[in-house]
């Protein structure tokens, strides 16, 4: 056995994609491009959240998207229909993006005319957590319809966000969620992480996420390389 080499195979490819990440993050300050990835489960409202942001925004940003999705180009048109340079990617069957992956979809995009860039990650909220895309800022959405306890049961997901937008707050009433329980488990995973109810279909909730969002676009933009 002592001829044997043994190789660490997960270790390994997450250290190659931090430190890609890191490299892109470093590209991406130096164009003054604001990333945010956005992750959420299927069905949680990040492409309606998405054109909700892209309403009050696209007046003062530069703004492009990624769709990451698994087939279809259905989210794609959706943001198409905003007015803002959009553009799909197929991950060929992968429940995820990683660093270079997303470097792939930026060149697309193309960031010289984009301040504010959004990877709509693929719906799931276990592989896309793992791995570190290379983007400014991470965001997730939790939808009231799945539960309170989500923090609990995926636990990477919320302790990588900066910010978790809890969205559907409209139908609260008629599930059993308690929204101080699901903050508190939030901020178990968290502290740092900045909570925001929204309701992406009516617009409430979203003068806070828009203020976060335009003060960290900001920054991005005057940073000093």
């Amino acid at each position: 056995m002592g001829n044997v080499r043994i190789i660490d195979l997960e270790r390994s490819i997450f250290e190659s994609n931090d430190e890609d990440a890191n490299r892109l993050r470093e590209e991406l300050k130096k164009s003054k491009t604001f990333l945010l990835n956005l992750m959420s489960s299927p069905g949680a409202g990040k492409t309606t959240t998405l054109s909700q942001t892209i309403a009050r925004l696209k007046d003062k940003y530069r703004i492009g998207v990624m769709e990451a999705d698994i087939d279809s180009d259905v989210d794609a048109l959706k943001i198409a229909e905003t007015g803002v340079k959009a553009i799909q990617l197929h991950t060929g069957g992968m429940c995820h993006l990683d660093a270079d992956m997303t470097r792939q979809g930026i060149r697309a995009l193309g960031v010289e005319d984009v301040d504010f860039a959004v990877l709509e990650n693929v719906g799931n909220l276990v592989c896309p957590a793992e791995f570190d895309t290379g983007s400014t800022k991470n965001a997730m959405i939790l939808s009231v319809p799945e539960g309170d306890d989500k923090p609990l049961k995926y636990p990477l997901m919320f302790s990588i966000c900066d910010v978790v937008l809890i969205n559907k707050i409209d139908v609260m009433p008629y599930f059993n969620f308690d929204l101080e329980k699901c903050k508190e488990y939030v901020l178990m995973r968290n502290p740092k992480a900045k909570i925001i109810p929204i309701c992406a279909k009516t617009g409430e909730g979203f003068d806070e996420w828009i203020a976060w969002l335009s003060e960290n676009i900001d920054n991005a933009i005057t940073s000093s390389n």
